[in-house]
């Protein structure tokens, strides 16, 4: 019977389609990524194993894992594209000194040492820069999806890995180009060499075009298409955009995965980011698990076992001497020791775009076709080592996990009010909104918190606002109000934005850390915003002027005027104006203030008074 199915299997593949790979593929991974993550060893692994099993070195029921990676790749380009959707233009140059400087410095110190090892392993020394380089590069696709798998592509340690990991893509260029310099040839290859300088100009001309379609032009088209109501046409357009940007850098020379990340950096200003991080996801997770399944396949064993003493020692010493040298400046630029291994383990393998590198050697001439193999299998070899490193490091340097005993995920909320946050500031929040017996549903990301608000009554659900499906699924899109209590400021304004992008009849309110905040928030679409100080600060300095003589009018009058002056200050600075040049307006508000107090303050007196107050830092 088993053997009549598959007859029937090939049959229907002679005359069509062949879906049995497609179909081993899907199974093998539906099977191979959650049992290796129940037993702790993480999807990549998953991945890999599974794509080992089915190529050339298993059961061969794929044999051309190549063509598999070719289209595999766009996983990596789908992914640096919702990177970008993250990084506003500001955050970007905000990162510039960690892009062009950490980035810069481990890149040059990794490739001279590697270069170095190259060398004494026996190569010849344009051979071991090639070979050296190549494995400088490190897998963006292993390393994103590690950090994404623990939510850590936000933090500070995670920015800095992905500004390293940015100026690594940004590197294939110019190691391209000396590759072309370093091909050994005729007078013809000279000619040829001459107009692949010409062909400088081809990728300036391709970042300057993807600047002005995603500033002029990619916007519109999107609200044309946004008010056609058709949700397939939308996804076609951020399919559009991504591979579409990822043709034009890929025909320049450039990295395919670069000019998706370009793309997704330029829209991520737009109205329209978080639909388009939605409509690209599902790609991005089908085709990034195809990359890893393409690598597993792209291991060749027999080449492994012909050159196993070569392959083996070049690992070791291109993973250990990379991951020292990484250690050692994330220590001297005054990184924390736990913070430096980690980064040493996660970027100590070689990449993806070291295939590309070694190829390009191949057709110069500077290497031949078994040395490529041997490169290529050590490159491959640290990638699938890297997971297991990973599992070690957490016996090395113990991470800070939150235990989810007791708690309960958010799921099919529908309550009318929505609090996000249930810290000290949510909890008082709260209490006004019960009292009047209103329906509130409250999501925390806090387990601890969680646990102890049910040891008094509260229910809490566990989940993170800044996640548009959490929001979903906590009932954002039907509930009447929306208090944000969040005590970190990126936090509260991410969910501020995610709910005026994609639930617009929303009321929000929110939690400021101080005014720029609240200023910040407001832009995002803000109903209400307070500042988390501003009237327990007001409350405190008006019983100091009572314990001191005024009486509760007068107490209130002053408290009461101040808030009116802070009012005004604040609508300046939201029409634009520089606090720093809102001194007059202090000047005229003190001396206004005492007026009405009965006292006369010169001029200059109120103005070096409020000079002294203004002096150390922007008002809170």
């Amino acid at each position: 019977m088993a053997g009549e199915v598959a007859g029937h299997a090939v049959e229907a593949a002679a005359h069509g389609v062949d879906l049995i790979p497609v179909v081993a593929l899907l199974g093998a991974a539906v099977v191979a990524v959650p049992l290796f993550k129940r037993i702790g060893l993480g999807s990549v692994l998953g991945y890999l194993a599974a794509g080992l099993l089915l190529g050339p070195s298993g059961i061969g029921l794929i044999t051309d894992p190549e063509s598999v990676l070719t289209t595999a790749e766009l996983g990596v380009v789908m992914f640096l594209f919702i990177i970008g959707l993250e990084m506003e233009p500001a955050k970007l140059w905000a990162l510039r000194k960690q892009i062009f400087g950490l980035g810069l410095v481990q890149v040059a110190a990794c490739g001279m040492l590697l270069t170095g090892v190259g060398v004494i392993l026996g190569f010849a020394p344009v051979v071991a820069f090639i070979f050296g380089m190549g494995f400088v590069l490190t897998s963006t696709a292993i390393v994103m999806q590690i950090l994404g798998e623990r939510g850590e592509l936000s933090t500070d340690s995670g920015q800095r890995i992905v500004s390293i990991l940015l100026l690594e893509d940004l590197a294939i260029v110019p190691l391209l180009a000396i590759v072309a310099f370093l091909a050994p040839g005729t007078g013809e290859q000279q000619v040829e060499l001459a107009t692949r300088l010409l062909g400088i100009a081809a990728p300036i001309g391709a970042v300057l075009l993807l600047i002005f379609v995603g500033r002029r032009i990619m916007n519109p088209l999107f609200g044309l298409l946004a008010s056609s109501k058709l949700r397939e046409v939308m996804t076609a357009a951020a399919l559009l955009v991504v591979l579409g940007a990822a043709l034009l850098f890929q025909a320049s020379g450039l990295s395919m995965a670069m000019g998706a990340f370009l793309a997704g950096v330029l829209l991520s200003t737009s109205t329209f980011r978080h639909q388009l991080e939605a409509d690209v996801e599902p790609f991005r997770g089908i085709l990034l698990g195809l990359f890893f399944l393409a690598v597993g396949m792209s291991l060749d064993l027999d080449i492994v076992a012909a050159s196993w003493q070569i392959i083996t020692v070049s690992v070791v010493a291109f993973m250990l001497v990379k991951a020292s040298a990484i250690y050692g400046i994330a220590r001297l630029l005054k990184a924390p020791h736990a913070e430096a291994v980690e980064r040493a383990v996660l970027m100590g393998q070689g990449g993806e775009f070291a295939f590309v590198l070694y190829t390009t050697a191949v057709t110069a001439g500077i290497i031949d076709g078994p040395t490529n193999a041997i490169f290529t299998a050590t490159v491959i070899v640290s990638m699938v080592l890297t997971p297991f490193f990973i599992i070690g490091l957490r016996f090395l340097v113990p991470r800070q996990t939150q235990s989810m005993e007791g708690v309960e995920e958010v799921s099919g909320l529908s309550a009318r009010i929505l609090i996000i946050g249930f810290g000290r500031f949510g909890q008082i929040a709260s209490q006004p909104l019960l009292a009047m017996r209103h329906s509130v549903s409250i999501i925390d990301n806090d387990t601890e918190m969680i646990r102890a608000a049910a040891s008094i009554g509260f229910k809490v659900y566990y989940g993170d606002g800044t996640r548009l499906d959490i929001l979903r699924a906590a009932g954002a899109s039907t509930a009447d109000l929306i208090l944000v209590c969040t005590d970190k400021k990126e936090q509260t304004t991410r969910i501020a934005e995610l709910v005026r992008d994609e639930f617009p009849l929303v009321r929000v309110m929110a939690r400021a850390f101080d005014r720029a905040h609240a200023i910040e928030l407001v832009k995002a679409g803000v109903e209400y915003q307070l500042r988390e100080l501003f009237e327990s600060a007001l409350e405190f300095g008006g019983e100091a002027i009572r314990s001191l003589g005024a009486d509760a009018e007068e107490a209130q009058e002053i408290v009461e005027g101040v808030r009116m002056r802070d009012r005004q200050r604040f609508d300046l600075q939201l029409a634009g104006e520089d606090w720093r040049n809102l001194g007059t307006l202090l000047i005229s508000n003190a001396q206004e203030q005492a007026r009405e107090s009965g006292v006369t303050v010169p001029h200059a007196q109120a103005e070096d008074a409020v000079a002294k107050s203004t002096q150390p830092a922007q008002p809170a």
